[in-house]
């Protein structure tokens, strides 16, 4: 399974595509797609150029980051590594 992740033009941060078309900030409310219809989803979704940058698919297991980028993918799901009082990482301590 992969799902599409990118980040915010206007203030940068992780986004995924979610239900309906709706962009969401976590990882776990993104929607997962078949390997062979991710690409084509992945297509449409870089059509919405106004609204995000730099999409690409991630392979996830069971919600979670999976594959060769697990780790980068963790963490750019859990926000800033330098505070943990910051971001998605206070708001779930």
């Amino acid at each position: 399974m992969k799902i599409i992740t990118g980040n915010h033009l206007h203030h940068g941060r992780v986004l995924y595509l979610g239900p309906e078309g709706r962009w969401v900030e976590a990882i776990q409310d993104a929607q997962a797609f078949e390997n062979d219809a991710a690409d084509a989803v992945l297509q449409t979704a870089q059509a919405r150029v106004t609204e995000i940058a730099d999409l690409y698919l991630i392979d996830v297991t069971d919600g979670q980051p999976s594959g060769r980028d697990a780790l980068k993918e963790t963490i750019r799901s859990a926000g800033p590594t330098i505070r943990h009082d910051l971001g998605k990482q206070a708001a779930n301590p």
